[in-house]
């Protein structure tokens, strides 16, 4: 870890290109998929890396966001990078259901269950298992020239990653099975408009608007963030009467915090609240 001249904290890890990199500045971890001669494709390695990043982004006090995006403008993520497996190579029964769940199902958890709020910001196309990274996030952002495929079935395979977790409960199961059974381009409007992304902008402003966005999350009560995220992502799975009870638990451990009591104070003495993350 190094402080860079603007006291920007960033990683590097020895390694001539890391595959991803990693900026903290202002609360807000910036996690860049960095193989744009792939298309931001993951690999092993990224995939360990991106895991070990959200893993260390939910402990770390002085992270209260997270913005995930892609190098360069050509893709966010092009999905798994299937080079390093060729097509009919022997494979021992229930080796594929392990790498999945070894793999591409870690990784999606990994954002989904991140303590801090996670912006996704598809700079390009998204597509197969990258399209399921960018939708696990909290918040999806995507320029106007983006594009989500699920490409899944142009290959001759089931959706992985948690496609067919995501999809219906964003889209409901008639727009999920036409998105899944077609494997058509799906562009950043229509994407909008079905309400897989939040919000669409110039290419030229996502940086800018992502970073805005990150940052007034990290300026938030931190710890209430991540337990509102906790209930909404398990309200899905859950019937009236555990939803009911996981708000209330919910509720009684947020009251313990700093910021809540800001939060109250703040609303008594009519002033804006100084979240701190704690």
């Amino acid at each position: 870890m190094t402080d860079s001249p603007r006291g920007v904290v960033t990683e590097r890890d020895g390694s001539v290109e890391s595959v991803v990199l990693h900026v903290t500045d202002n609360g807000v971890s910036r996690l860049t998929l960095n193989r744009p001669h792939a298309m931001n494709a993951i690999t092993p390695d990224l995939r360990e890396r991106l895991i070990e990043k959200f893993l260390e982004a939910s402990a770390d006090p002085a992270v209260r966001a997270v913005v995930l995006t892609g190098s360069g403008r050509r893709a966010f993520c092009a999905g798994a990078d299937l080079r390093g497996g060729p097509a009919g190579a022997d494979r021992v029964a229930g080796d594929v259901a392990r790498m999945i769940r070894s793999g591409a199902q870690r990784l999606v958890s990994a954002v989904l269950d991140c303590e801090k709020p996670v912006i996704a910001a598809v700079n390009g196309t998204a597509a197969g298992l990258g399209a399921h990274l960018a939708l696990a996030c909290d918040l999806v952002l995507a320029a106007d020239t983006a594009k989500f495929i699920e490409v899944f079935v142009r290959r001759g395979l089931v959706p992985d990653g948690a496609g067919a977790y995501l999809l219906p409960r964003l889209v409901g199961p008639h727009r999920a099975k036409e998105l899944l059974l077609l494997g058509d381009d799906l562009p950043a409007a229509s994407a909008e408009r079905l309400g897989l992304v939040n919000r669409v902008v110039p290419a030229d402003d996502l940086d800018t608007a992502a970073r805005a966005l990150a940052e007034r999350l990290a300026a938030g009560p931190t710890r209430a963030l991540a337990l509102t995220k906790q209930l909404v992502n398990a309200s899905l799975d859950s019937d009236r009467a555990t939803a009911f009870a996981a708000e209330a638990a919910a509720q009684e451990q947020n009251m313990t915090t700093a910021d809540a009591q800001e939060g109250l104070r703040a609303f008594l003495e009519r002033r804006p609240p100084e979240f701190r993350g704690r």
